[in-house]
């Protein structure tokens, strides 16, 4: 569907956005751990000499059975990095997203009868998964758009589920932007207009803990070990909603703040406009009663 399609009568693009291609960083990173993790487990079991030591530990202790430490081991540090990530990111999910990915490759080894070749399958399925996850996130970046025009600001994205939101200027009360280090060296940003009603705002709810209690508005616990606590009023929204990694940045602020500045009734023009309502209201009444006088006047006409 074209743009034009999207356009309403006497409105006209003034730019059509997505985002940068390291806006979604943040996102990739939760991917790339998982390449570098398993490039570094695949060096420690086939190529160090400090795990072949390790190794012969193990045997001496286990025998058979040394794939479950290095299972133990595969496990740990990747759910060490989960838990990191998520209370860096505040999305929790991110901790369930790895527990899955490592019961399915634990799964995968043991029915698919690889667990004799470990040393290969448990680096290079991570690896796999990781580039898999690289993939879909920028396929879901690809799939952020966002049309400004000269009424309004128009969000779309979604992969699965396609959203859309509009939002017109004269609603917009503030706008919150922001660089990151990578956006200030290529030139983009994140920019999130805040309205009345308060779209634009939210909270960032996360809590760290080991072995301790506490109390907090929304908590979190994982066995005793994980947790913690933060909760901050901020400018927030999804990235289909807000303004995400757009390039080049100032010029975007600058466009979208003109047409927001353009569309702000100053009040002698708020009063111009109530008082162009009022005149409006009161020619309609006039007409009103002018038609119910001219039927009146037909209907005695008629019985004369």
């Amino acid at each position: 569907m074209g743009i034009e399609e999207d356009l309403l009568k006497d409105e006209h693009l003034e730019k059509e956005l997505k985002p940068h291609p390291f806006s979604f960083f943040s996102l990739q990173s939760i991917a790339l751990f998982l390449i570098l993790w398993g490039i570094i487990f695949g060096w420690l079991v086939n190529f160090s000499g400090y795990w072949t030591g390790f190794e012969s530990f193990l045997k001496d202790f286990f025998g058979s059975f040394v794939l479950l430490p290095v299972l133990l081991v595969w496990w740990v540090v990747t759910l060490a990095g989960g838990v990191v990530l998520s209370l860096v990111f505040i999305r929790w999910r991110i901790f369930f997203i790895y527990i899955f990915v490592l019961a399915v490759g634990t799964i995968i080894m043991f029915i698919g009868g690889w667990s004799n070749v470990y040393n290969v399958f448990l680096p290079v399925y991570l690896i796999c998964i990781g580039l898999l996850g690289v993939f879909i996130i920028d396929w879901y970046r690809r799939s952020h758009k966002y049309i400004i025009t000269n009424f309004r600001v128009i969000f779309k994205g979604g992969l699965i589920r396609k959203r859309e939101r509009t939002l017109r200027y004269d609603k917009i009360t503030d706008i919150e932007s922001s660089q990151g280090i990578l956006g200030q060296i290529f030139d983009f940003g994140t920019i999130i207009p805040i309205t009345q009603s308060g779209f634009g705002l939210g909270k960032d709810t996360s809590f760290a803990a080991m072995g301790v209690g506490g109390t907090a508005k929304k908590r979190f616990g994982l066995f005793g070990i994980f947790g913690g606590s933060k909760e901050v009023q901020t400018p927030r929204a999804r990235t289909y909603y807000e303004l995400h990694g757009v390039y080049p940045y100032r010029e975007v602020k600058k466009l979208i703040e003109s047409l927001v500045q353009g569309n702000v009734i100053i009040p002698y023009q708020k009063e111009q406009v109530e008082y162009q309502k009022e005149q409006l209201d009161i020619q309609k009444q006039m007409k009103a009663l002018l038609e119910k006088q001219l039927e009146l006047k037909n209907q005695d006409e008629e019985e004369s």
